[in-house]
């Protein structure tokens, strides 16, 4: 992976005993577990695919035939290369990363299968980069801290780790991880990331973390999973940014088609960036009639689309989803010389994605630049706000995220 540049590979622990369940996890690996009626895994592949990551690492142990078996069925498919490696005995955390160390690549998120962590994940990305550390963690507060391992911080260097945390409160290993594949040299062959390989990074100055305050859950005991159900249905739907693009992500110069011609416009990385920082969804919705007229095909708008998004993951920032309408009556490409319900100011990208994500609809807003962008939101029954030049970042914060008292 080139400096600067954000992974793509997340590796997920899932092969751990889950024995504090008893005969729940008995005969099935924790990870896999019901809950919000389908496997645990499921929800935080979802969060893996929507962060950008194309390809995922399962480190089996435990009914390491019933993971293969997920992998192979698992809905994310259509947007995660998923693989297993399953540990031939029980080798520990750190024993399984060792032993997938040829499957890793330079730099990769790592996550603990049977908890779930909603913050930017790609906060970390320049933190890692700035650092110069091994690894880079998130960490959570939590009022009471005595069920979970706990980590000492001191400005962005984690000092420490104790088993157990304060019940008065204190930082917690929320359980994500982003880390260089140099760590292998120092892992055993078995044993604990936890206990045993983080404490000693820690005392060399090789572990950096952050706290945030997202949505935590940890499966791993009774209590936790019960009300799992419920606690994961209500942490999925959250608000949206639908942003258009030329003249709002970027400067509208006509005909955007390639990367060498594009430029985004103040504060567009920033802007987004605030948006995944609040754990609200960000989606592209964009008019391309270029496409119609012959200036430029489909597949340059989605190259166009990847660039953009390597962009904004190496600033830790990303779009959830991308929509584009190729179509316009007035074309001279016979494919695309259509009318379309997408093309604004028809609605028809905006409830497609609608349809596709757990959107809260009240709080959601369009971000664009032409009257036929706040037409389509109030067709799609979101507000419509326009930018009409100067710093995104300050648009958003002002007119999307919090927007005027009526």
């Amino acid at each position: 992976m080139q400096a600067g540049e954000a992974p793509i590979q997340c590796v997920i622990l899932v092969g751990g005993l889950g024995t504090r369940l008893g005969a729940l996890t008995a005969a099935c690996p924790k990870p896999l577990l019901p809950v919000n009626g389908k496997p645990f895994l499921d929800t935080v592949l979802w969060h893996v695919a929507r962060f950008g990551f194309e390809r995922v690492l399962l480190l089996a142990g435990h009914q390491a035939d019933m993971v293969v078996d997920y992998a192979g069925t698992c809905p994310h498919r259509d947007r995660l290369m998923i693989d297993v490696v399953a540990d031939p005995n029980p080798l520990g955390t750190a024993g399984a990363l060792r032993h997938s160390a040829d499957m890793l690549d330079e730099t990769f998120l790592l996550l603990n299968g049977d908890s779930v962590f909603d913050f930017n994940w790609l906060d970390l990305v320049p933190l890692l980069g700035a650092c110069g550390a091994l690894v880079t963690m998130a960490l959570r507060r939590l009022a009471d801290a005595s069920r979970f391992g706990a980590a000492d911080l001191n400005g962005d260097r984690i000092t420490g780790f104790r088993d157990r945390g304060d019940p008065a409160g204190g930082f917690i290993n929320g359980g994500v991880y982003l880390m260089r594949r140099e760590i292998i040299a120092g892992l055993p062959a078995r044993g604990s990331l936890e206990s045993d390989v983080l404490p000693l990074l820690a005392r060399r100055g090789d572990v950096r973390g952050k706290p945030y305050s997202g949505f935590f859950l940890d499966i791993g005991v009774p209590a936790a999973y019960a009300a799992a159900d419920s606690l994961v249905a209500n942490h999925l739907r959250r608000p949206a940014v639908f942003f258009d693009r030329d003249g709002v992500l970027n400067r509208d110069q006509g005909n955007i088609g390639s990367r060498e011609r594009f430029e985004w416009i103040t504060g567009a990385i920033d802007a987004v960036k605030v948006v995944n920082d609040c754990g609200w969804f960000a989606f592209l919705a964009t008019s391309q009639a270029g496409g119609a007229r012959g200036d430029y095909d489909e597949d340059a708008v989605r190259a166009l689309h990847n660039h953009m998004q390597r962009e904004l993951r190496s600033h830790g920032a990303h779009m959830d989803d991308i929509r584009y309408c190729p179509f316009h009556p007035d074309g001279n490409v016979a494919k695309y010389s259509r009318g379309s319900s997408r093309q604004k100011p028809e609605p028809g990208m905006i409830p497609d994605l609608l349809q596709h994500w757990p959107v809260e609809r009240k709080r959601s807003a369009l971000i664009g630049d032409k009257q036929s962008d706040i037409d389509a939101a109030a067709l799609a029954g979101i507000r419509g706000c326009l930018f009409s030049g100067g710093n995104l970042l300050d648009s958003v914060n002002s007119t999307v995220l919090t927007p005027p008292r009526q």
